[in-house]
C-alpha cells in the first residue's frame, strides 16, 4: 500500500497540516507574489492621483514595509516560544497540540508574510519612469490590516492564555467530541440484540509499528468487516500506546480472510493522543493543568479549584449518557461487524479526581471544592451512576481524615464548597 493511500497515512497527514506553523504563512507568501504580479498589470489604468508616488518615495515605504514584516514575524515567533514555555512549565505540554492548531496565529503568520512577499515583489519594479502607485497603495492597505490582525492576536493570547480560558477552552472542545461520538455510535448501533459471537477469533491482526491510537476509520472497518461476512473486535482503547506487535484487530468469522495490511491502515497510530475521536484526552489536560497548580513550585490551589468547576461541567455531560464497556456497531444491513471498547462512567471519574485528590489532598480549598462536584454529581446523574461517585467520595474522606488530624481543621475541610472557601450556603 502506497505511502499515502492508506487512511491511516491520510489521517496522520491531516494532523501534520492541522499542527503547522509554516504551511498556512508559505501560502501566503505564495499569494502574496501572485497579488504583486496582478497589482502591476492593473498599474496602467486611471488611479486617482493621490495614488501617485515618486520613485524614491515608493522605494522607501516599500523598504520600510519589508523591514518592518520581518521584525514583526520574529516578534510572533517570540510570542510563541513564549507560549510553549509557559504551557510546559504551568500550564500542560499535551494543551501544545491544541494549541498548534489556532487559525488566527496561522492568519497572522499568512498575513505578513503576504505583506513581505508583495512589498518585496513591487520593488524590483521601481524605476525613475516607471511606479507601481497601485501597489504601492495596496501594500499600506496590507501592513493596516497585518496591524489590526497583530493586535487582536495580542489581545486573544493576553487574554486566552490564563489556565481558566484554556480549561474553558478544551472543555468546550472536548464535550463536542464526545457527543458528536455518542451520536455516531448510537446511529451504528444494531437494532437488534447486538450479540457477537463469543467463539475465538479466527485470526489476529497485529501492527507492524509502535504508537498512541488516535483514531478509528470506521466507516472503513464496518465496510471491510462486511466484505468478508465477519467482525472485528478491536481490544484496544483510543489513546492507548501499543508497540510493535500488538493485537490491533481480532477477526471473528468470515467467509474469506482479510488483507492485515489493509485492515491496520484503518487504525491511525501516531506519536501521542489526540482530541479528534478522544475526549478523555480533553479531561486528562484539565486534570494536569489542575495538578500542575497544585504542585509545589506553582502553589495556587484557586487555579486548581477553577479548572475542577470546568471539570465538572465535563463530567455532567459524560454522565448523562448511558456509558458501556462495549460498543457494536452494524453495517447499513443490521449486521454486528465492529466491536470497540469504550470508557465506562468509572474510568472518566476516575481520570478526573484521583489526581487531583492525591495532589491538592492537604488543601482544604481543593477537598471542600471536590466534594462540592461529587455531591452534585449524586443529586444530578441518574442512580446508575452514584456507586461510583459514592466510592470517590469515601476515598475523598479518607483522605481529608489522613492529611487533617485536627478536627477543627477537619470539619472545615470536610464541607462542600462550589467555590472551595468561601461559597458555602448557609445551613
Amino acid at each position: 500500500m502506497g505511502v499515502l493511500t492508506s487512511w491511516a497515512a491520510r489521517f496522520r497527514l491531516r494532523q501534520y497540516v492541522k499542527a503547522s506553523l509554516w504551511i498556512v504563512p508559505l501560502f501566503g507568501l505564495v499569494l502574496g507574489v501572485l497579488l504583486a504580479e496582478l497589482a502591476l498589470a492593473a498599474d496602467g489604468a486611471d488611479w486617482p492621483s493621490g495614488w501617485h508616488y515618486s520613485a524614491t518615495t515608493a522605494s522607501g515605504v516599500l523598504s520600510a514595509i519589508v523591514g518592518a514584516m520581518v521584525a514583526l514575524l520574529g516578534f510572533v515567533v517570540t510570542i510563541g516560544v513564549l507560549v510553549v514555555q509557559q504551557a510546559t512549565g504551568t500550564l500542560s505540554p499535551r494543551y501544545m497540540r491544541l494549541w498548534y492548531r489556532d487559525r488566527l496565529q496561522k492568519a497572522v503568520l499568512a498575513t505578513f508574510t503576504g505583506t513581505f512577499a508583495f512589498a518585496f515583489s513591487l520593488l524590483r519594479s521601481v524605476e525613475t519612469d516607471s511606479v507601481p502607485d497601485v501597489g504601492v497603495t495596496l501594500a499600506g492597505v496590507a501592513v493596516s490590516v497585518s496591524l489590526v490582525l497583530l493586535l487582536i492576536y495580542l489581545n486573544r493570547f493576553t487574554h486566552s492564555l490564563r489556565p481558566v480560558a484554556i480549561a474553558d477552552l478544551v472543555t468546550r472542545m472536548g464535550e463536542a467530541v464526545f457527543t458528536s461520538g455518542a451520536a455516531a455510535i448510537r446511529d451504528a448501533a444494531p437494532r437488534g440484540d447486538g450479540n457477537v459471537s463469543s467463539d475465538g477469533p479466527v485470526l489476529r491482526l497485529r501492527t507492524g509499528r509502535g504508537g498512541a491510537i488516535q483514531a478509528f476509520n470506521v466507516a472503513g472497518l464496518i465496510a471491510e468487516a462486511a466484505r468478508h461476512d465477519c467482525v472485528f473486535v478491536v481490544p484496544r482503547l483510543i489513546g492507548d500506546f501499543v508497540p510493535p506487535g500488538t493485537v490491533l484487530i481480532e477477526v471473528h468469522g468470515g467467509t474469506s480472510k482479510p488483507d492485515p495490511d489493509r485492515v491496520t491502515a484503518l487504525v491511525a497510530l501516531g506519536a501521542e493522543r489526540t482530541i479528534e475521536q478522544d475526549p478523555a484526552f480533553a479531561l486528562r489536560i484539565l486534570v494536569d493543568i489542575a495538578i500542575r497548580a497544585l504542585s509545589p513550585a506553582v502553589n495556587d490551589p484557586t487555579t486548581a479549584v477553577q479548572v475542577i468547576n470546568y471539570i465538572e461541567s465535563f463530567l455532567h455531560t459524560v454522565g448523562s449518557t448511558h456509558l458501556a464497556g462495549r460498543y457494536v456497531l452494524a453495517d447499513r444491513h443490521e449486521h454486528a461487524r465492529l466491536v470497540l471498547p469504550g470508557r465506562d462512567w468509572e474510568n472518566f471519574l476516575q481520570l478526573a479526581v484521583c489526581e487531583i485528590r492525591e495532589y491538592g489532598g492537604s488543601s482544604m480549598q481543593v477537598c471542600r471544592r471536590l466534594r462540592a462536584m461529587l455531591e452534585g454529581l449524586l443529586d444530578t446523574l441518574p442512580p446508575s451512576q452514584h456507586a461510583a461517585v459514592r466510592a470517590e467520595l469515601s476515598l475523598l474522606q479518607e483522605a481529608i481524615e489522613r492529611e487533617f488530624t485536627d478536627p477543627a481543621r477537619r470539619a472545615i475541610a470536610q464541607q462542600p464548597d462550589h467555590q472551595g472557601i468561601g461559597g458555602r450556603y448557609p445551613s
